[in-house]
């Protein structure tokens, strides 16, 4: 390995695969785990415990939707009880009311909440759930009275790019600090329904325009980070920070992994929290050492100077394609 192995700082937490939507651009596998195979209560909270002690600062509290799950304040407390920073990541449907300022008083940090389309008719279609996008507004103004900072999700595609201009208003007027105009990467669900999600080139140039110019007209009111979509992006989509540099994620059944589409590698195999420790895995398993560093690459990689910014570039997407 040419770089030395550090202690990771970030990851991320599927709860559970359970979700009352059925968005078409879903990164979750084509196969869900059902609810009888999710960690346990106590389970969570020992690798959280374990997480911690590996050096982990941040979690993000993923899905499917964790709101699903009942013990949820109980998790976001003991990662409080640790000092961990957690952000709670939800679609913002059938939270039942006290429930946000239940997570705000277990020590939750941050709430980030997708929404699928700018539009109530689009966010209602997108995600197949009628009545969506009011319950959402709702979720993001309670959020806000729990003083909890917001981020706003926009997944982006062929279906939504014209809506650009309007999530910003939208993020704008629920007074988020942070709004993601994330194009949809081409993995899980969306892979399979590429044809009908990926814009044209002509639509995502136009939108990168208007990005770059609220970016610089709201700076300092808020921040917006932009995702372009990799197949149009100048260089390869780079592996997130190095393959397992510097963060990792676990299933709902406990499987951690690399990066989120890892499983998707066939000669790749991952190992389960329990009977394994995080660290071992961390530190020893094959899956997380197969692409670390540098030394695995071949030319013209290898001799890019651009091989420690884009890391080789997506596996996951290459062998997709």
């Amino acid at each position: 390995m040419s770089t030395p192995l550090l202690p990771p700082i970030g990851m991320l937490a599927e709860l559970t695969h359970r979700c009352p939507l059925q968005c078409p651009y879903c990164s979750n596998p084509l196969e869900l785990l059902k609810a009888n195979r999710e960690l346990d209560t106590e389970t969570w909270l020992a690798l959280f415990s374990e997480a911690a002690d590996l050096g982990v600062l941040q979690v993000h509290l993923s899905g499917g939707e964790p709101t699903l799950r009942r013990d949820l304040e109980q998790l976001i407390a003991g990662l409080a009880g640790r000092g961990v920073y957690t952000n709670l990541i939800t679609a913002g449907v059938g939270i039942v009311e006290g429930r946000i300022e239940a997570f705000a008083e277990a020590g939750l940090d941050h709430l980030q909440l997708s929404f699928q389309g700018a539009r109530p008719a689009t966010t209602d279609r997108i995600g197949n759930h009628k009545g969506a996008h009011e319950k959402k507004l709702e979720t993001a103004r309670r959020a806000r009275a729990a003083g909890l900072p917001l981020t706003i999700n926009a997944p982006i595609h062929r279906h939504n790019i014209e809506e650009v201009p309007e999530f910003i208003d939208l993020a704008l007027s629920l007074g988020a600090e942070r709004l993601e105009i994330a194009n949809v990467q081409y993995a899980g669900w969306a892979l399979t329904n590429r044809d009908q999600l990926m814009p044209e080139r002509e639509a995502v140039d136009r939108q990168a325009e208007m990005v770059a110019e609220a970016q610089e007209r709201l700076a300092g009111i808020i921040n917006i980070d932009f995702v372009t979509p990799d197949y149009f992006a100048i260089y390869p989509k780079p592996c997130m920070g190095g393959w397992a540099r510097d963060a990792f994620m676990v299933t709902p059944d406990g499987t951690v992994l690399p990066c989120h589409a890892a499983q998707t590698i066939p000669s790749l195999s991952f190992e389960r929290f329990e009977p394994r420790r995080l660290s071992s895995i961390w530190a020893d398993s094959p899956g997380f050492n197969a692409f670390r560093g540098t030394d695995w690459m071949k030319e013209p990689c290898r001799g890019c100077e651009r091989r420690e910014i884009d890391w080789g570039g997506c596996r996951c997407q290459a062998m997709a394609i």
